[in-house]
């Protein structure tokens, strides 16, 4: 007799499967992990997934990996079954909905992040994604082709507290260039940006892609990069990195660990797979050409996504930078804030 997989098995009539069937059907679920079913109940029977809410922004291309792990299901694989939240508010409002449950997990930049974890939000780093994601870009026509020529000039950002007003204070510091005197920092809606250059209005631009890759496709000849945040000593350093809300993190570490893993895992598969990763979240930002989400994705390190004391000892490195600028308070001490806000899950 064949056996149809689509179909209900043989019996013997008295709707029981005979003896060698029963025990092959036993042995297979308790292959799949099913050992633990209690008596009475169906051993083959696949167990339930842990649901979980993922907030993330469907503009940045950056997060393509939550795409590819929810697309090629390297959630399912960890035992997740998650839904992706657009989520569109502030950073401050993400972190708020991970400290208070209504969201699971999400990706942020560190850069944006480790100031509200300062102040106590209840959310936890658990692991990380990659490097990359800011630039700093120079108006030709205003002269300014290189850092020192941005004395006395102001620099266009869409956010005050954004993470590329936070990282170059920092690089233009290093530089000797003091990012609170020599420069000046103006606020416009990210879309706007370009329009203020037009106008003379700032003769450079701190903001992420592909907003700035976009604004230079238009007029190629306009603008030059100055710096990225894999500039220099920052070159192997992460930038995105996941965060759970505290609680999960304390009652389900498995399922944090399970977070930390199905990221890690498509950060890899994107790293590798730059064309398919591509197309994947194309369905979700159909804005942006699939061949320049393919560009924008080499511009980053998917490569690198560490854990554990690297992880740990990354994190404390950021916080001793900006403490240096200010975003961090004088007395934050960066290694005690880094033991705070990381769990190393995986460990």
């Amino acid at each position: 007799m064949t056996l149809h997989l689509d179909s209900a098995p043989p019996t013997d009539g008295k709707g029981f499967l005979p003896a060698r069937r029963r025990l092959l059907r036993a042995a297979g679920a308790l292959t799949a992990g099913a050992a633990a079913a209690p008596f009475g109940a169906k051993v083959w029977a696949a167990p339930e997934r842990r649901k979980l809410t993922f907030a993330w922004n469907a503009n940045a291309f950056c997060l393509s990996p939550i795409v590819v792990a929810q697309e090629r299901g390297y959630f399912e694989k960890h035992g997740l079954d998650v839904e992706l939240i657009n989520y569109t508010g502030s950073t401050d409002q993400l972190l708020e909905s991970l400290a208070t449950g209504k969201a699971d997990a999400a990706i942020g930049m560190i850069h944006r992040w480790l100031k509200p974890l300062e102040a106590g939000l209840d959310v936890k780093l658990i692991g990380s994604s990659h490097g990359g994601c800011v630039r700093l870009v120079g108006v030709k026509a205003a002269g300014v082709t290189s850092l020192d020529a941005l004395r006395g000039k102001t620099i266009g950002v869409s956010d005050l507290a954004s993470p590329g007003k936070n990282f170059f204070s920092i690089l233009l510091n290093k530089h000797g260039i003091d990012a609170e005197k020599d420069v000046t920092w103006r606020q416009y809606p990210a879309d706007l940006l370009g329009i203020a250059v037009d106008k003379g209005e700032v003769q450079a631009i701190a903001d992420g892609d592909p907003n700035l890759y976009l604004l230079e496709k238009r007029k190629p000849n306009d603008y030059m990069e100055l710096a990225t945040n894999l500039s220099g000593e920052y070159a192997n350093k992460v930038c995105c990195v996941v965060g759970a809300g505290g609680k999960l993190v304390r009652n389900e570490r498995p399922v944090a660990a399970a977070v930390a893993r199905a990221i890690v895992e498509a950060s890899d598969f994107v790293a590798h797979n730059p064309n398919e990763s591509a197309a994947l979240f194309a369905r979700y930002s159909p804005k942006v050409e699939v061949e320049d989400l393919r560009k924008l994705l080499g511009t980053l390190t998917h490569n690198h996504h560490p854990v554990g004391t690297d992880l740990r000892d990354e994190i404390a490195f950021y916080a001793r930078d900006f403490r240096s600028v200010g975003v961090l308070k004088s007395s934050t001490d960066p290694e005690r804030l880094a033991n705070h806000v990381y769990v190393n899950v995986l460990g």
